[in-house]
């Protein structure tokens, strides 16, 4: 890692439970912010050289709480080479703000062109080492380690010489970068291709973990799920989460919700379970650790 590369230990600033910044809320969190929100969440393609009134409010709220930066463009597993103009105005606004971590998805979205669409990369030993350096290289001209995103997907490719998770064990090691770990995205993918969420959860690389997503989806029918970010999270979702408390530890948690917004009143109950689930496996690791010094 290169000397003065900014490591997880400068992201240990987010904490807690978190919300996407979503600009429909914006006007509910001007007159008063939950309690249960520590942090928020923005994708930067969607803020950047942003002025106006919605740049000042953006800064009123960075100004007062953590944020973290997650990419939706970056297309981190695409053929075309890395925006680095992009990436150096990207770094520049987490400059401006104060925003200690990057995230994005392990996925692409671009073939001569953005696709809007977020699509699986062939789990290959030929994709570990081309995703790693654009991880690595990502990583170079933020001047800080990035976080990449398990992703969804809904077909697999024609080509796999491994499986999901030891294609993200491999590229996360290989690029020395951190984990965002997407809850729903396990459990999504778990029964959209088969397998077994809890199991596979297990085999996540722990000390890679960095940030954590939960979040709602939608059943198309019962052996298709849909991440839409739509919806409530869902007990089986939840209970996920807990098992990764247990297995991993509490790690900063962020509620998205992009489509089907309820009133922030409504959406706030969902933050304020995550942190009460923070509390509760917090003070079960902190007493863990008292009986074992005993």
């Amino acid at each position: 890692m290169p000397d003065g590369m900014n490591t997880m230990s400068d992201s240990r600033r987010i904490h807690g439970a978190g919300l996407g910044f979503r600009r429909e809320l914006i006007p509910a969190l001007k007159a008063e912010v939950p309690a249960a929100i520590d942090f928020f969440e923005i994708a930067p393609e969607n803020w950047i050289d942003l002025g106006g009134a919605l740049g000042r409010d953006l800064r009123q709220f960075t100004e007062r709480f953590p944020f973290v930066c997650h990419g939706l463009s970056l297309s981190i597993g695409g053929a075309l080479p890395l925006d680095e103009i992009f990436l150096k105005r990207i770094g520049q606004f987490m400059n401006q703000h104060d925003i200690p971590l990057y995230t994005e998805h392990l996925s692409y979205c671009t073939d001569d062109g953005h696709m809007y669409d977020l699509l699986p990369i062939p789990f290959t030993e030929e994709a570990v080492k081309h995703v790693a350096l654009r991880i690595r290289q990502a990583q170079d001209i933020l001047g800080r380690q990035i976080g990449v995103e398990n992703a969804s997907y809904y077909v697999n490719a024609p080509i796999a010489e491994m499986s999901e998770l030891e294609f993200i064990k491999a590229v996360v090691e290989e690029a020395d970068c951190l984990l965002h770990l997407d809850v729903n995205n396990i459990y999504v993918n778990s029964v959209n291709h088969r397998f077994d969420a809890v199991e596979f959860l297990r085999g996540i690389p722990g000390e890679r973990i960095v940030y954590i997503h939960m979040a709602g989806h939608y059943n198309e029918a019962d052996d298709l799920i849909v991440d839409t970010h739509g919806a409530d999270v869902i007990d089986p979702v939840w209970r996920l989460l807990e098992t990764t408390y247990q297995t991993f530890g509490v790690f900063p948690t962020l509620l998205e919700r992009d489509f089907n917004i309820p009133p922030l009143e409504v959406l706030v109950k969902e933050v304020e379970h995550i942190a009460q689930l923070q509390q509760q496996y917090s003070e079960q690791s902190h007493a863990s650790k008292t009986q074992s010094a005993r």
